[in-house]
């Protein structure tokens, strides 16, 4: 299990690469996927899932653009290990389904689908593709599913070249307080 001071370390030794195909660092990507939770008035839980959703790509060090070779990750389980202890399912389930809940969007809106990323779209085929119906109808039936899709929604948005943000360092008060105890 990771510390919160090993987290931020974490983003410290590796956020400052690139986030596979988008004009923006992990670090950067992280940080505006939980400025946008948090703008969006999304629980402490919720933010702190946005922050850390793909910490897993940090911990599972592929290289860059992984997809392109047909790697697929699994950052949202290969992190999982590592908070988990940490933080309650609140923060980790979102991480763990937002994956799926990309499955699910373009299950059910098909708009959304046009306008991924190059990146996300070959994502999206390693990672099983569009949902069927019964499996979009099984997903959105999960605990956290909405709370997964939300972070989806942010995550697709944080890619925005220099946008301003909050320092790592001022979310990590919204951490300390979703952690367990």
């Amino acid at each position: 299990m990771l510390t919160i001071e090993q987290i931020c370390n974490l983003f410290d030794e590796k956020g400052h690469r690139a986030y596979t195909g988008e004009p923006v660092t992990q670090l950067e990507h992280a940080l505006q996927s939980a400025t946008m939770a948090q703008q969006s008035g999304a629980s402490s839980a919720l933010v702190c899932a946005a922050l850390l959703h793909d910490l897993g790509h940090l911990i599972n060090d592929q290289g860059e653009t992984p997809t392109e070779r047909g790697i697929d990750d699994l950052h949202q389980y290969q992190v999982l290990p590592f908070l988990r202890g940490l933080f309650p399912d609140a923060v980790l389930e979102p991480i763990r389904l937002h994956v799926d809940a990309k499955r699910y969007i373009c299950a059910t809106d098909f708009e959304y689908a046009l306008h991924l990323s190059p990146d996300s779209k070959r994502s999206l085929q390693l990672q099983g593709g569009i949902f069927t119906p019964e499996q979009a109808t099984q997903f959105i039936g999960k605990p956290f599913a909405e709370d997964a899709i939300r972070l989806r929604r942010w995550d697709d948005l944080a890619k925005v070249a220099g946008m301003e943000t909050p320092s790592l360092a001022s979310f990590v008060p919204v951490m300390r307080a979703c952690a367990c105890s």
